[in-house]
């Protein structure tokens, strides 16, 4: 691999360390201040978490057809990024959580051109033999930072929410000068949209399942997206802020972790088997959180992570090989950025419904994802016949 090729790469991969940071320390101090000085209800919370979700899963699409019209374009999502860093100062002068959610899609927007062009960057410019596992190393180093993050968050408390917001300015601003330097360097590997083949698409596995199985996973796995999860952990189990923000960073950093080996799987050939071992553990997940135990509450939020993290480098390398290929990573950052919304939206709405209480007491509103992860099975039993044929080509995603 040329010099300045591995270099961009790797500035990638910083980006997403520090581009993480800034997020993850905001997330927690946005959910504690709208839920516990705001005074929102958890329904409000979950529309401040889901208002992110909804304004990104519209501008990734939107980014995608963007970048379609010249590489050059990549660099909207370095200035988003930038952008975000001034747009996290309004977060202290907000007196409503009907305000944090403006500002929260704001975010969102932002976000959704600022992460997938990334996703899609290191996607398309990393050969294809290693792509899982260097887009695997790219998750895990967000991860790395989602987990000091919360460490930051927790040892910052005392800082306000106007100080902590100053440490997630500087860091969304570094990361958008990383990211420019990345794209020069990567400049002449990046191709958004080639010429339509085939003959050159076929994949182990074929994309419209992918996003199917996409789609299904966010709903289920929207328990542990955003401010929902702190405030979901620390009211059930009876935690203050501080141990919450570092509980989750744990399981968030040890999923990553471990779904460097399910990357490795898949650059070795087993893309299917690793797909089906991430949808069964994502369909059980929720259950597990729903009983009210500390040790099932965080396995639960541990094997949803671990299953969304393990499949988000499958997808990204079979539709990398997609002739429009920023259209198609675009694509399903949205497809899974309105399953997370519609997922958030039941997980508020059903959390006033409190608990059934028998040998064990379990939270209605985690019970309630049980048919989407019965559908996410039958997506796996599917999935499994497939197997058994011919490899797919590639088929008009959009």
């Amino acid at each position: 691999m040329k010099r300045p090729r591995l270099m961009g790469i790797a500035l990638l991969v910083l980006s997403a360390f520090t581009g993480t940071l800034a997020f993850r320390l905001a997330t927690p101090a946005i959910a504690f201040y709208t839920r516990d000085i705001l005074r929102a209800s958890m329904l409000s919370v979950s529309i401040v978490s889901m208002s992110f979700v909804i304004a990104r899963a519209f501008s990734s699409i939107l980014g995608g057809l963007i970048l379609e019209r010249g590489k050059k374009l990549v660099y909207i999502g370095a200035v988003a990024m930038m952008l975000n860093g001034f747009a996290v100062q309004l977060y202290p002068l907000t007196s409503s959580w009907a305000q944090v959610a403006g500002i929260k899609l704001l975010n969102g927007f932002l976000n959704g051109l600022g992460w997938p062009t990334a996703q899609f960057v290191i996607a398309v410019t990393t050969p294809s033999e290693i792509r899982a596992r260097v887009t695997s190393v790219y998750f895990f180093f967000g991860s790395i930072a989602s987990l000091l993050g919360n460490y930051v968050y927790a040892y910052t408390v005392r800082w306000g929410l106007g100080g902590q917001m100053w440490i997630s300015s500087a860091f969304f601003i570094l990361t958008s000068l990383i990211m420019v330097g990345s794209y020069v360097l990567l400049s002449e590997w990046i191709i958004p949209r080639r010429p339509k083949s085939p003959g050159n698409e076929r994949t182990a596995l074929d994309p419209k399942r992918i996003l199917i199985i996409a789609s299904l996973m966010a709903v289920i796995v929207a328990f542990t997206s955003g401010e929902i999860t702190y405030v979901y952990v620390s009211e059930a189990l009876g935690l203050n802020r501080e141990t919450t923000a570092m509980l989750i960073g744990w399981a968030g950093f040890l999923a990553a972790l471990l779904s460097y080996g399910a990357s490795w799987m898949a650059d070795i050939g087993s893309e299917r088997r690793t797909v089906t071992m991430t949808t069964i553990l994502a369909a059980v997940s929720p259950v597990l959180a729903g009983i009210k135990t500390a040790p099932t509450v965080f396995l639960g939020i541990f094997l949803a992570l671990f299953a969304f993290q393990s499949f988000r480098p499958i997808s990204r390398k079979v539709l990398a090989s997609y002739h429009r290929s920023s259209l198609a990573i675009g694509g399903v950052n949205g497809v899974q950025n309105l399953s997370t919304f519609f997922g958030g939206m039941i997980f508020g709405l059903t959390y006033s419904l409190g608990e059934l209480h028998g040998v064990v007491t379990l939270n209605i509103a985690l019970l309630s994802f049980l048919p989407v992860s019965l559908a996410l099975l039958w997506e796996t039993v599917k999935l499994k016949e497939e197997g058994n044929g011919p490899k797919p080509s590639v088929p008009k995603l959009l």
